[in-house]
């Protein structure tokens, strides 16, 4: 009886690892998401009723939020992180995660940018929840900041770059970006 009790304890245990594994160093490594599996999760938390956004693969702060309150109400850790529990919970198959972060070409800096392409841009990133600031047309910090975080939401590497998958991605057309 008493193994029966480690190895069920053993088994929590292993279900509540993170999908990030830990390094002996304490650092950890997490592995982007691809869009289509933002998308699912996004659904799952939405059929859960904590997610009221659109279905549209990319994590913003409206899915993180919804993903800490599906967390809470069944009593997991809120991490705002998806981990093997969370995935678990939510009905998804864990090892369906997995994403190959698009290979950068940046186009030119973005202080190149004409500034009716900036405001384009500004005025997309306001519609997914990245950007508070004034869609005034100018790069500035706070600009280069809400395309990092979009990067970051698709789990690419946040380079804050312009690059053409991040246009593509934030649903512009490439003709929406000009340059000076």
């Amino acid at each position: 009886m008493r193994t029966h009790a480690l190895a069920s304890a053993m088994l929590l245990a292993a279900a509540a690892i993170p999908v990030h594994a830990q390094t002996p160093s304490g650092l950890s490594y997490v592995q982007p998401l691809s869009p289509d599996s933002v998308a699912s999760v996004q659904q799952k938390l939405q059929s859960a009723g904590v997610y009221t956004g659109r279905v549209d693969g990319v994590w913003g702060p409206d899915s993180d939020a919804a993903l800490q309150r599906f967390q809470q109400s069944h009593q997991l850790q809120a991490t705002g992180q998806l981990n093997l529990a969370t995935a678990s919970t939510l009905g998804l198959d864990a090892s369906q995660f997995t994403a190959s972060p698009p290979t950068p070409a940046p186009l030119p800096p973005p202080d190149h940018l004409r500034a009716s392409s900036v405001r384009a841009l500004q005025a997309r990133l306001v519609a997914l929840g990245f950007y508070r600031g004034p869609v005034d047309g100018v790069w500035g910090q706070s600009t280069q900041a809400a395309v990092q975080a979009f990067q970051q939401g698709r789990g690419w590497p946040a380079t804050g770059a312009l690059t053409p998958a991040t246009v593509s991605a934030l649903g512009l057309a490439p003709e929406a970006i000009a340059y000076r």
